[in-house]
């Protein structure tokens, strides 16, 4: 199993990032960082490391399939996702790439596995109280989609599923790749005993009960439109379209009304529904 890393940046926090190349070159990956970000990374980069700029901002999905793209041409096997800021380990990479073939062994065609995600704000395992796991084995559970860092996925497989969603940009890329990769027949497998301490979104607010991430008011753009324009696909989870698009006018409330930036979060939100009936896709003009 020859295994990549590839991590998407934006405006990274460079001190951490040299932490998570020293991790993954010390325990011999090759590692690839494809930049969003408007100005080339100030960072001293060992040979090691490739590093992809794109000071236009193609999005989360054209950079995941740039850096992807990039590996099976060198003949990896295998690749793993971060981002950023993620917390990365010799016991997370190793525990991710024996979890892979263990996966295999039980499931079969397998698409991808990831990580039981910690989450950073309080310390505590990330899972979801309505959606369970369509099966679980021996520290294996068998879900409908996992978040893209942490990701380890068979580069062998992309022909067949396709590479991610460009068009959407940034929200929703990972979750609709892992449904359109079990609709044709693929695992996608949470590995219960390997964990990792990740941050979604920039904090949480809980109102009447109800707990909501607060992120950059621009995502509000792309959640909004995405959910739109992914409800109306067979092959995504009927659960998943029942939790979100009720959801959107008390979103819109809090988003508008709760936290800080009202104003301009009820803009992106709003310019996100009109687009999102539209099926409008690709980056916010």
């Amino acid at each position: 199993m020859k295994t990549g890393v590839v991590i998407i940046l934006f405006h990274p926090d460079t001190s951490h990032l040299s932490r998570m190349l020293e991790t993954l070159i010390d325990s011999g990956y090759r590692v690839v960082l494809v930049d969003n970000s408007p100005h080339e990374l100030k960072l001293a980069l060992p040979q090691e490391v490739v590093y992809l700029h794109y000071p236009q901002n193609i999005g989360i999905a054209a950079a995941q399939n740039r850096g992807l793209s990039h590996l099976a041409g060198q003949q990896f096997s295998h690749a793993v996702l971060f981002d950023q800021d993620s917390a990365v380990t010799p016991a997370l990479m190793e525990g991710l790439c024996a979890g892979f073939v263990k996966a295999q062994a039980h499931f079969g065609k397998v698409a991808a596995v990831g990580p039981q995600i910690i989450c950073e704000f309080y310390n505590q395992p990330v899972k979801p109280k309505v959606q369970q796991a369509v099966d679980v084995r021996d520290g294996l559970a068998s879900v409908k989609q996992i978040i893209a860092s942490g990701m380890m996925l068979s580069l062998s497989e992309l022909e067949t599923i396709g590479h991610k969603e460009e068009s959407l940009f940034i929200d929703g890329v990972d979750h609709e790749w892992c449904w359109r990769a079990r609709d044709k027949g693929f695992s996608v497998v949470k590995l219960t005993d390997v964990t990792m301490l990740h941050k979604q979104g920039d904090g949480r607010h809980k109102v009447l009960g109800i707990t909501f991430k607060r992120g950059a008011p621009v995502r509000l753009y792309y959640q909004v439109r995405n959910v739109l324009i992914l409800s109306r696909r067979s092959y995504v989870p009927l659960y998943w379209k029942l939790r979100n698009i009720p959801a959107i006018p008390l979103r819109w409330l809090i988003n508008r009304w709760v936290f800080d930036n009202g104003k301009q979060r009820g803009r992106y939100f709003s310019k996100g529904l009109v687009d999102g009936l539209k099926g409008k896709k690709g980056p916010l003009e």
